[in-house]
């Protein structure tokens, strides 16, 4: 592929990251909204509340994200890194549940620091899908796992998930450590929010796109 082919091609899928960065937002006011009105009505420690909020909080803009791929998917749109990287994260929406099930089921105590890894799987589950779905579509694209690898460290966006990726739970065992504990619903919500940090890689691509 031609450096000239290859620029173009990236210009295009920082214009579909644009499209992505805009799905954040909705599912932080979602998830903070809801966790502010279950605390109202007295469910600051149900179960069931806080998968709801955390569920939104921290994987509301997968699910408008995933409608985004199934849109191009029906359009018939050429595929992107963008597409592809909906995909991943609308595949790795479950994945928490089935963690946060298991977890209580276990006898692990949500709220003290061994649960420190439930709000990163609700926050950083789908960013973890869409990291790797976005290194099969690079190994597709080049047409072997040595130059897909050798194009995703030079890839920003994938770069930048996965630093997300690596640095949030450190953060969020930090914080349990030093007494932080989501013992309401807004706290549930403030935790999540503040561990999703889904919007860095689109807004590094919208970045890109931007100084182009």
């Amino acid at each position: 592929m031609s450096e000239e082919a290859e620029s173009e091609e990236e210009v295009l899928e920082t214009e579909n990251f644009s499209e992505l960065i805009k799905y954040t937002i909705p599912g932080y006011i979602i998830g903070l909204v809801l966790g502010i009105s279950l605390d109202s009505l007295g469910y600051q420690r149900s179960p069931i509340g806080q998968w709801l909020v955390r569920t939104f909080a921290g994987e509301g803009e997968s699910i408008l994200e995933g409608v985004y791929s199934i849109r191009q998917l029906l359009s018939n749109a050429t595929g992107s890194m963008a597409e592809a990287y909906g995909w991943g994260k609308l595949f790795g929406l479950a994945v928490p549940w089935v963690i946060d099930l298991g977890s209580r089921l276990a006898g692990v105590n949500v709220y003290g620091v061994e649960g420190f890894y439930i709000p990163y799987f609700y926050a950083l589950s789908d960013q973890i899908g869409a990291n790797i779905s976005g290194m099969l579509y690079l190994k597709r694209k080049e047409g072997g796992w040595n130059r897909g690898f050798e194009r995703y460290i030079h890839h920003p966006v994938m770069l930048a998930s996965l630093a997300v990726i690596l640095v949030v739970p450190a953060g969020l065992l930090f914080a349990r450590i030093i007494g932080f504990s989501p013992t309401t619903q807004t706290f549930t919500a403030f935790e999540t929010i503040v561990a999703n940090l889904c919007w860095i890689p689109p807004f590094v691509g919208w970045f890109i796109e931007r100084r182009r």
